[in-house]
């Protein structure tokens, strides 16, 4: 009998090396990022598993880590950018109006009135909150402040969220260009 796929939940990638003997720069995005090596191994997208020791914390979120069986700075460095991924069942639940990434992707976007106009495609931060990175039917993808006022509903047992979006902000057309239309 196969085993079902579980849901992975990306939690950290590794950054450059630091050092000669191998140690790594990691990045955590869990609530509490030291928490990052109790969910040891942690997977890679390749299915390699990976054990981390944190050994510092250079900045909120980034630590100084060792990766068992990485022991020079080629190694480590043949590491950068690996994203790594625990099971979504090793999370604890989250709070009522809380809601992991993972499971918001793939939701359909939906109006006040029910009708379906796209599909989550990612949870972005760029430094100002949470943003759904919306793709709409023309393949267009548009960024959704993740906000109560903004995004009212989220169901997650019916696989829909309902946006009331800012005025335009979903209009298909774009700006339009006009000709002999230069700044300066």
């Amino acid at each position: 009998m196969k085993e079902e796929a579980r849901p992975l939940v990306h939690v950290a990638t590794i950054g450059q090396a630091h050092g000669v003997r191998g140690a790594v720069t990691v990045r955590s995005f869990l609530e509490d990022p030291a928490d990052l090596q109790r969910y040891n191994p942690l997977k890679g997208e390749d299915g390699r598993k990976f054990v981390l020791k944190l050994l510092s914390q250079r900045k909120p979120g980034v630590f100084v880590a060792e990766v068992a069986g990485i022991g020079d700075r080629d190694q480590a460095e043949a590491l950068r950018n690996t994203r790594l991924f625990i099971s979504r069942d090793a999370l604890p639940a989250p709070q009522d109006d809380e809601y992991y990434h993972a499971d918001l992707v793939g939701l359909e976007a939906r109006d006040r009135d029910g009708a379906r106009f796209g599909k989550v495609v990612a949870v972005q931060d760029f430094g100002a909150g949470d943003l759904l990175e919306i793709e709409l039917a023309s393949r267009r993808t548009v960024f959704v402040p993740f906000t109560r006022a903004i995004v009212p509903e989220v169901d997650l047992g019916r696989g829909h969220l309902v946006i009331d979006p800012p005025p335009g902000l979903l209009d298909e057309g774009g700006p339009e260009e006009r000709p002999g239309d230069v700044e300066g």
